[in-house]
């Protein structure tokens, strides 16, 4: 049931997220990192690995067997590493969608009003049809383009300008590299997992193995298993324990997701099947017609 989630998780993540699997351009030392994020790019494959989420659980398991309350709580930490990492820079994009809005309202009310103005000024200038003498401009107009004694300001434009000027263009919203965020992939998910389970074993339970082991059985070199376990701790904040209740939580809503999945591929498997006993009846009439035709 774990592996069915999170391979339900690293797909659509896969399909949502595909321009976050280009290579980071963080292993060149040109762009500075801070901790958090070198963290989550540890994590980062290269290439994704050719062994299922399925599999790789299972071979865990059989290698390193433990408690299954191991590998339910990776559910748990993932989601406290994905609050944890995602919560500043989804902070920063609100305050930047934010900022751009302002800045486009401002940039929209000036408009509104240069064109008011100048509309007024259009207004106030017309001559009389009996008359050709020239009317200076609105009353103000030029008094306040030399008390300001700034050059293209509103009030000291030129009068004939055709058309209010365009708003100006909207501030990006993307502050963030997308490498800043965490997201359960195809890319990431092996590691995650095997990194988790070195740890949660240790906490969990009285007996578990020598991170050499896992690593062979993760299919890791140690050094960067010892690597990740450490990358592990400090997305997590060293807190490993789980309460009761969220553990049964957590166990419910695995139920329920399964039994979800169940249902509807017992659904896709009848439609599948009904439509093609239709296509052999469908055919099997035909070659009727055709003998009684013959």
């Amino acid at each position: 049931m774990v592996a069915g989630l999170l391979t339900k998780i690293t797909t659509t993540n896969d399909q949502q997220h595909e321009h976050l699997h280009r290579q980071p351009p963080h292993l060149d030392g040109s762009t500075p990192l801070n901790l958090q994020t070198s963290s989550v790019l540890a994590f980062h494959g290269k290439n994704v690995p050719s062994i299922t989420i399925l599999s790789y659980l299972s071979r865990i398991n059989k290698y390193c067997p433990t408690s299954y309350e191991v590998f339910l709580s990776l559910l748990v930490y993932f989601d406290r590493m994905t609050e944890k990492v995602n919560a500043g820079p989804m902070e920063s994009l609100r305050q930047a969608n934010r900022g751009a809005m302002e800045h486009n309202r401002s940039a929209r009310s000036s408009s509104e009003s240069l064109a008011s103005d100048a509309m007024e000024g259009v207004t106030t200038s017309s001559p009389p049809p009996d008359t050709q003498t020239i009317t200076p401009p609105p009353s103000g107009y030029m008094e306040k383009g030399v008390e300001d004694g700034r050059p293209g300001t509103p009030h000291s434009r030129s009068f004939g300008s055709e058309s209010p000027p365009n708003p100006p263009e909207p501030m990006s919203i993307d502050p963030y590299n997308l490498s800043h965020f965490f997201v359960v992939d195809s890319f990431n998910i092996h590691r995650l997992v095997i990194a988790g389970v070195t740890c949660a074993s240790k906490f969990f339970s009285d007996i578990f193995y020598t991170n050499s082991r896992y690593a062979k059985v993760g299919g890791l070199p140690l050094p960067e298993l010892n690597h990740l376990e450490l990358q592990f701790l400090l997305l997590n904040d060293f807190r490993l324990s789980v309460p009761v209740e969220e553990i049964e939580a957590y166990g419910t809503m695995l139920v329920e997701f399964y039994a979800r999945e169940v249902v509807a591929q017992q659904k896709a498997a009848q439609a599948q099947a009904m439509q093609a006993r239709s296509l052999s009846e469908s055919s099997s009439d035909s070659t009727n017609t055709v003998r009684a035709v013959a």
